[in-house]
């Protein structure tokens, strides 16, 4: 491994991820909510990366959600911007306002703040969008602080996204 700011095991998980859509070529966006961007500054911090990283976009207000990537506003109102049917929206919107053919969602509550009692710290919506396939996840990683949340969130939107490439 090449010096990297991120730890071993993420950026094997980065460079699998890359290994197998520049393996197919397919192209990956990325819709990041509460992981700021990180998913894509993993991905694009390896070598070779922009073969298959297309963009990504960081929108964490719900401004964002909705001016970016086009997440109706009624969607967030009526859910929250930490629900499955905002992560999907967020994963559909990334696609049609890039030229990807594969994206992660991530929205959730990283904390110290923010949780309430249906929706605690460390809970966690994904969703992966390919050939017009929507697929949600949700992840209740507990409060592990915030670092730890969104540590966990990173392993797991590139473990989505590995299996949808596998």
């Amino acid at each position: 491994m090449t010096q990297s700011m991120f730890d071993a095991q993420l950026y094997g998980l980065a460079v699998r991820v890359l290994d197998l859509a520049k393996a197919q070529g397919v192209m990956i966006a990325t819709a990041e909510s509460c992981t700021g961007g990180l998913v894509a500054g993993l991905l694009t911090e390896v070598a070779g990366s922009s073969a298959v990283v297309e963009r990504g976009f960081v929108t964490y207000s719900n401004e964002a959600k909705s001016e970016l990537i086009g997440v109706p506003m009624d969607l967030i109102i009526a859910h929250g911007a930490v629900s499955e049917p905002v992560a999907r929206a967020m994963a559909q919107g990334a696609l049609a306002h890039s030229r990807a053919q594969l994206s992660v969602a991530i929205t959730g509550i990283a904390g110290p703040g923010g949780g309430t009692d249906t929706k605690p710290v460390g809970l966690v919506q994904f969703a992966t969008a390919r050939e017009g396939l929507i697929e949600a996840t949700v992840r209740r990683f507990g409060d592990l602080g915030r670092a730890g949340i969104r540590r966990a969130a990173i392993v797991t939107a590139l473990e989505l996204l590995a299996s949808r490439l596998a």
